[in-house]
């Protein structure tokens, strides 16, 4: 299903083997298909649309961003009694779709949430930032507002999923040198270096 994949939790696993199952029953359907004759298999190669080929790249976690922590009201960062919670990313993935100028990227990062001194459970929103970038130039940008829950033991995962990263694919895919990169957005402007690669 994706790019690449690294990520071990029992979600993702379900997802790629849901995934590998349904390849496998189209493969197998593929095989009953009765004879069509000569004349049925040239009209059917006709209409099949030529496949785009296309350089998937990959998804880094930055290191200067890729941990966010939420403090109540005003209080200085660090102290530990007013932190709400803490939120990093874990492990990320992707999988590309390419048309003949456009390549769309469905991004998927595994994240782990913790309630604070001051926090509890529920629903918290998390400023996470998703960004292309070909060499040192930034491509696309989006912040997303995305919703994680805070479990009543205090802590757990969350998989965060944006499928519309779209950027221009240009002749031959796009350029080795692009990479999508992943973190939260703390309204700092930060220095543009990633990490971990997916």
């Amino acid at each position: 299903m994706f790019g690449k994949t690294s990520l071990t939790t029992a979600s993702f696993k379900t997802v790629l083997r849901t995934a590998a199952g349904a390849g496998l029953a189209a493969a197998l359907a593929g095989c009953s298909t009765p004879d069509l004759g000569a004349a049925g298999r040239a009209e059917a190669q006709a209409s099949v649309t030529p496949v785009v080929q296309a350089y998937c790249p990959q998804v880094v976690i930055r290191t200067d961003t890729g941990f966010h922590r939420s403090y109540v009201g005003k209080a200085a960062e660090g102290d530990d009694s007013k932190l709400i919670y803490q939120a990093s990313f874990a492990d990320v993935t992707r999988s590309c779709t390419a048309s003949e100028s456009t390549l769309t990227i469905n991004v998927m990062a595994q994240g782990r949430i913790v309630a604070g001194a001051a926090g509890k459970t529920g629903d918290v929103t998390l400023p996470v930032l998703v960004e292309v970038v070909d060499g040192s130039n930034v491509i696309y940008s989006q912040k997303v507002a995305f919703n994680a829950n805070i479990p009543p033991e205090g802590s757990g995962q969350f998989i965060f999923n944006k499928a519309d990263v779209s950027i221009p694919n240009a002749a031959g895919g796009a350029s080795r040198f692009t990479t999508v990169r992943i973190g939260f957005d703390d309204g700092k402007a930060a220095p543009k270096k990633a990490a971990r690669r997916g």
